[in-house]
C-alpha cells in the first residue's frame, strides 16, 4: 500500500483517539481521588504551620508524591507539563507545612484540570435510585458509619483510623458525590474502607448519593425544592448529572451563598432525577418532548406536536445516538424508524389513539435503550466491535473514492496532480481535529448541526460523483483515450480541475471523519481504552488491505476496463449517498417523512423506509441509466471536455 494511504488511515486513527483518550482511566481516577482526599483531610495533619498528626502528615506527603508519579506516567498532551508543575507546587506547599486552605485550593484546582485534560466517565447514565442507596447503606455501611452516618456504628470502636462521620457538615461541604463514588469503588488503602467495585455501577452511584446526603437535612431539602423549582438560574447552574456529581456545597456557595447551596444540594442529592429531567441529550428529554407532543396533538395543535416530536429526536435522542449505535445498532435503527413514523403520523389525519400507541411503543424502545446505555453494559467485546465496525463503515466510503482518484491519476500518468488529492484528505483530517476540539471543549455539536452537515454533504457528494461516474463511463467507450489524455489533461488540470480534486477528496473524507468523531467520542468515555484501540487497529488494517488491493489490481486493468469499473463504483456510491443525504435531512426536519413499510432499513446501502429517500435513490439511478445509455449510443470520439 502506498505510504500516503497508510498515512491517511493512520492519521485518521490519531485524530479520532487523542492521547487523552488513551490514558489509563484508573490512573486518572486514582490521582483525582488522592487530590480530593488531600484537599479535605490535610487540615487533620497540619495546623498553623505545625504538624499535629505525624501519621497523617506522612500520608499527605506520600499521596502528593504519588500524584506526581501518576501524572508523569500519563500519555503526553499539551496540558500534562502544566499538571506536573502544579503537582510539584502542591508537594512543595505540603513540604513547608502550608495552610489547609492553600492545599485545598491547589488540590481542587489540579483535580479539575486533570479531568479536563484526561476526561473519564464522571456521572451515571441515569438518575440513581435513592431507595436503593438507602438499602445498600444499611446493609453494607451502617455497621461502621452508623445508621445516621455519624461514624458510630457497632464496629466503629475497634477501627483505626475511625470511620468518617458523614454528618460532619464542614467536611461534607468539601466532598462531591463523585469523590464518594471513587472511594466506594476503590476503597482507601490503610483503612477498613474496602473497595465495593464488585457492586454494579448504578448501585455504587446510589450509595454515593446516600452518603453525600447525611450532612444535609430534610428541612434543607424542603427549602432546596422551593429554590430549585422557582429559580431557573439554579437549574442553569446544574444542567445535568455530570455537573451535580462533581459539585461540592462549598463550590456552589461561592456563587449563591452557603445556606442556599446546602439547601439545593440537600434536595438534589435526594432527588437526582430532577437534574436528569433537565439534561440535554437524554432519553428523559426525549420522553418528555414526546409526551408534550402527544398533548399538543390531542389539543389539535399539529404544528406544535410536529415541532416537539422533532425536538424529541434532535435534543433528546440524537445526541446519545453514537453511544447507542456502538452498543446496539439494531435497536437504534428501530428507534429511528419509530420516531420517523411517529412524526409522519402527527402530520397525517390519524387518530389520537394511534399517536398515543406510537408513543407507548417508543417508550418501550427507550426502556431497552436505557438498559443498553447503562455503564455496566459496556463490555470489552462491545467496545471492540463498536470501534471496529464504526471506523470500517465510515472509512470505507471515503477510502474507496480517494483510492479511485489516486488510481485514476496514475492511469492518466499525471502524478503531479496527486498533491491535490492528498491535500484534500489531509485538510479534511485537520478540519476533523478542529471539529473534535470544538465538539469536546467548546460549544459541542447539536443534533441538528450533525444531521444538516451529513445531509447536505452527502447530497453534494452524490451530485459530484454522479457527474464523475457518467464521465468515466463515457471514457470507457472511447477508442482514443490516450490521445485525449495527451491533448486535454494538462489544460484541464491547469484550469482549476486540480482544485476540484482537492475539494472532492476533502468533502468525502471530512464527511466520514465528522461522523466517526462523534462515535469515537462516545466510545472513549466507556473506559475500555485497550479494546477501543484494538478495534480501531483491526479496522485500519482491513482498510489498508482494501486500499492496497484496489491500487494493485487497478495497475493491471486495461484503461477502458478501469474506467468502466470505476464508473460503476461511483454510480453505486452516488445512490448510497443520495439515500443517506435525504434521510439525514428528514431527521433534521428539513424534508417531510412518508413511511414505506415494505422497504427495509439498510443504512450501509443508504436504504431507508421512506418515500422521499427511496425516490431520491431512484432518481439518481434513473439519471445513471440514462447517462450510461447515452454514452453507449454516442459515436466514439477523441473525447470532450472534462466534466469537472
Amino acid at each position: 500500500m502506498p505510504s500516503p494511504l497508510v498515512a491517511l488511515v493512520a492519521s485518521l486513527m490519531l485524530l479520532l483517539i487523542p492521547a487523552a483518550a488513551m490514558a489509563d482511566t484508573r490512573d486518572v481516577q486514582t490521582a483525582w481521588r488522592l487530590l480530593d482526599y488531600m484537599a479535605v483531610d490535610y487540615g487533620g495533619a497540619v495546623a498553623n504551620g505545625a504538624v499535629i498528626s505525624a501519621s497523617e502528615y506522612a500520608e499527605m506527603t506520600e499521596f502528593a508524591a504519588g500524584v506526581s508519579t501518576r501524572l508523569r506516567a500519563l500519555p503526553a498532551t499539551p496540558e500534562r507539563q502544566s499538571l506536573i508543575q502544579s503537582a510539584s507546587q502542591l508537594e512543595a506547599v505540603i513540604g513547608r507545612k502550608g495552610s489547609s486552605r492553600e492545599v485545598a485550593t491547589l488540590a481542587h484546582g489540579l483535580a479539575a484540570d486533570l479531568l479536563k485534560a484526561y476526561p473519564v466517565p464522571l456521572a451515571p447514565a441515569k438518575a440513581p435510585d435513592p431507595a436503593m442507596g438507602t438499602r445498600l447503606y444499611v446493609q453494607s455501611c451502617s455497621s461502621c458509619h452508623g445508621l445516621t452516618g455519624d461514624g458510630h456504628g457497632p464496629d466503629a470502636a475497634r477501627l483505626d483510623p475511625p470511620p468518617i462521620a458523614f454528618t460532619d457538615a464542614e467536611r461534607a461541604r468539601q466532598r462531591s458525590v463523585f469523590a464518594l463514588y471513587q472511594v466506594i469503588s476503590q476503597g482507601i488503602d490503610g483503612t477498613a474502607m474496602q473497595s465495593f467495585a464488585d457492586l454494579p455501577n448504578d448501585q455504587r452511584w446510589a450509595l454515593a448519593f446516600r452518603a453525600g446526603s447525611f450532612a444535609l437535612t430534610d428541612a434543607q431539602a424542603v427549602e432546596g425544592e422551593r429554590l430549585w423549582k422557582s429559580q431557573p438560574s439554579l437549574r442553569a447552574r446544574i444542567p445535568d448529572l455530570k455537573t451535580l456529581v462533581a459539585l461540592t456545597p462549598a463550590a456552589l456557595a461561592g456563587s449563591i451563598g452557603q445556606a442556599k447551596a446546602d439547601a439545593v444540594l440537600a434536595y438534589l442529592r435526594r432527588h437526582p432525577d430532577q437534574v436528569m429531567q433537565q439534561a440535554p441529550g437524554s432519553l428523559a428529554v426525549a420522553r418528555s418532548k414526546l409526551a408534550q407532543s402527544l398533548a399538543a396533538f390531542r389539543r389539535g395543535d399539529r404544528r406544535g406536536a410536529k415541532e416537539l416530536a422533532l425536538s424529541a429526536y434532535l435534543d433528546g435522542f440524537e445526541p446519545i445516538e453514537p453511544t447507542l449505535s456502538a452498543r446496539d445498532p439494531t435497536l437504534i435503527s428501530r428507534i429511528e424508524g419509530a420516531m420517523g413514523e411517529y412524526r409522519a403520523a402527527v402530520e397525517s389525519s390519524t387518530s389520537a389513539d394511534d399517536v398515543a400507541e406510537r408513543v407507548a411503543v417508543l417508550g418501550g424502545l427507550f426502556d431497552d435503550a436505557e438498559a443498553a446505555l447503562a455503564p455496566d453494559a459496556a463490555t470489552q467485546a462491545s467496545t471492540f466491535l463498536g470501534a471496529f465496525t464504526i471506523l470500517l463503515r465510515e472509512g470505507l466510503e471515503a477510502l474507496l473514492i480517494v483510492v479511485a482518484m489516486i488510481a485514476f491519476l496514475r492511469k492518466a500518468e499525471r502524478p503531479e496532480a496527486l498533491r491535490y488529492v492528498h491535500g484534500g484528505w489531509i485538510g479534511a483530517l485537520i478540519a476533523g481535529g478542529l471539529t473534535w476540539a470544538v465538539a469536546t471543549y467548546a460549544i459541542g455539536i447539536s443534533g441538528a448541526s450533525r444531521e444538516l452537515t451529513e445531509g447536505f454533504g452527502s447530497l453534494f457528494a452524490a451530485i459530484v460523483l454522479l457527474s464523475v461516474g457518467i464521465w468515466m463511463h463515457g471514457k470507457a467507450q472511447a477508442d482514443q483515450w490516450q490521445r485525449y489524455i495527451r491533448e486535454k489533461m494538462s489544460r484541464a488540470l491547469s484550469s482549476g480541475s486540480g482544485w476540484f480534486l482537492f475539494g472532492l477528496a476533502f468533502l468525502v473524507v471530512y464527511r466520514e471523519v465528522f461522523e466517526t468523531i462523534l462515535f469515537y467520542a462516545a466510545l472513549s468515555t466507556q473506559g475500555n481504552t485497550a479494546m477501543l484501540l484494538a478495534g480501531a487497529g483491526a479496522a485500519i488494517s482491513l482498510l489498508a488491505v482494501i486500499a492496497w488491493a484496489m491500487l494493485r489490481y487497478s495497475r493491471t486493468l486495461p484503461i477502458t476496463q478501469f474506467f468502466r469499473y470505476s464508473s460503476w463504483l461511483m454510480a453505486a456510491l452516488t445512490v448510497v449517498l443520495a439515500g443517506k443525504g435525504v434521510a439525514a435531512l428528514q431527521e433534521a426536519g428539513i424534508i417531510d417523512i412518508a413511511p414505506l413499510a415494505s422497504v427495509p432499513r439498510i443504512s450501509m446501502l443508504g436504504l431507508f423506509p421512506t418515500f422521499q429517500s427511496v425516490l431520491a435513490q431512484l432518481l439518481m439511478l434513473a439519471v445513471i441509466v440514462i447517462g450510461f445509455a447515452w454514452n453507449r449510443r454516442a459515436k466514439p470520439r477523441a473525447g470532450g471536455p472534462l466534466a469537472y
